[in-house]
C-alpha cells in the first residue's frame, strides 16, 4: 500500500528548519506551537441546521467536532444513533470526498486522483459550503501549527474519552475523540483510535489521519477507501460556489 507518511518526513524537516533559523518567539514547546493561539467560534451547517464549534490553529479554522451530516453512505458506530450524536457520522472515503459529484464523465477521473484536483479548496465532498474535506498537505500544516508531528496527538486529542489513560492535552480545542471506526471486520476501536479522511487518495485507497490512545503523535497513511472515518471540516481560504461536476 502506497503510504503518504512522506509528508510527515518534510514536516519534520520544516521543523528543523524554523528551528535553526527563527527567534525564541517562533520556537516550539512541548505543549506546542506558541504561534498558534487558539480561537474558539461556532458555524451552523445551513443545510440541517447543526450547529458546530470551531477553532482557530495557526492560520487555518477547523470544525472542532466530527461532522454528523446524514448521508446515504455514513453510519453511526455500531449503527447506534446515540453515537452520531457523541461522536458524528463515520463515512467512506468516496461519500465523504463528495465522488458522486466530483465525477469527469468524460476522462473518468474522479476529483482527488487527479492533480489538478487536489489543490485546497477543490473537494468540498461531505462539508457544508465554504468549508471542504482538508488535503492531505493541510493535515501537515496542522501539525507544523501546533508543534510538531510527534507531539499533534497529544495535544489534538480531547481531554475526556479515552481508555487506558489516553487522553490527550486538547491544547488546541480540536478536541479529537476516540470514535473508532469501520474496517472490513466491522466496527471497532472506539475509546481507543480516532481516524479522519484526507481529500488526497488514488485509485484503491486514500490518505487518512490516526490518532491512538497509546501515542503521543499522530499519523498519516493510505487506507481501503471503503473504511468508514470521521470527517473534520476545514473553512475555506476564499468561499467559492460548490462544485458539482467535472467539465
Amino acid at each position: 500500500m502506497r503510504t503518504c507518511k512522506y509528508a510527515m518526513m518534510l514536516s519534520l524537516a520544516a521543523i528543523l528548519v524554523l528551528s535553526a533559523c527563527g527567534d525564541e518567539s517562533d520556537s516550539s514547546s512541548s505543549n506546542g506551537d506558541s504561534r498558534a493561539t487558539k480561537a474558539i467560534g461556532t458555524m451552523t451547517d445551513s443545510r440541517d441546521g447543526q450547529t458546530y464549534k470551531t477553532v482557530k490553529i495557526g492560520t487555518q479554522t477547523w470544525m472542532a467536532e466530527n461532522l454528523n451530516f446524514k448521508t446515504d453512505g455514513s453510519f453511526c458506530y455500531n449503527n447506534e444513533e446515540s453515537n452520531c450524536a457523541k461522536y458524528g457520522r463515520l463515512y467512506t472515503w468516496a461519500e465523504a470526498a463528495g465522488l458522486v459529484n466530483l465525477y469527469d464523465k468524460d476522462s473518468g477521473v474522479y476529483c482527488g486522483f487527479d492533480s489538478a484536483c487536489t489543490s485546497p479548496n477543490s473537494v468540498y465532498g461531505v462539508c457544508p459550503l465554504g468549508w471542504h474535506l482538508p488535503t492531505q498537505a493541510e493535515w501537515d500544516t496542522l501539525f507544523l501549527a501546533v508543534g510538531n508531528v510527534r507531539i499533534a496527538g497529544m495535544v489534538l486529542k480531547s481531554s475526556l474519552g479515552w481508555n487506558e489513560n489516553g487522553n490527550g492535552a486538547d491544547a488546541f480545542g480540536f478536541s479529537a475523540l476516540p470514535a473508532g471506526s469501520w474496517f472490513n471486520d466491522g466496527f471497532g476501536n472506539e475509546g481507543y483510535f480516532a481516524s479522519f479522511w484526507s481529500s488526497t487518495g488514488d485509485d484503491r485507497s486514500a490518505c487518512g489521519m490516526y490518532l491512538f490512545y497509546d501515542r503521543d503523535g499522530a499519523d498519516l497513511d493510505y487506507y481501503n477507501r471503503d473504511n468508514r472515518f470521521s470527517v473534520r471540516c476545514l473553512k475555506d481560504d476564499v468561499e467559492k460556489e460548490p462544485i458539482t461536476d467535472m467539465k
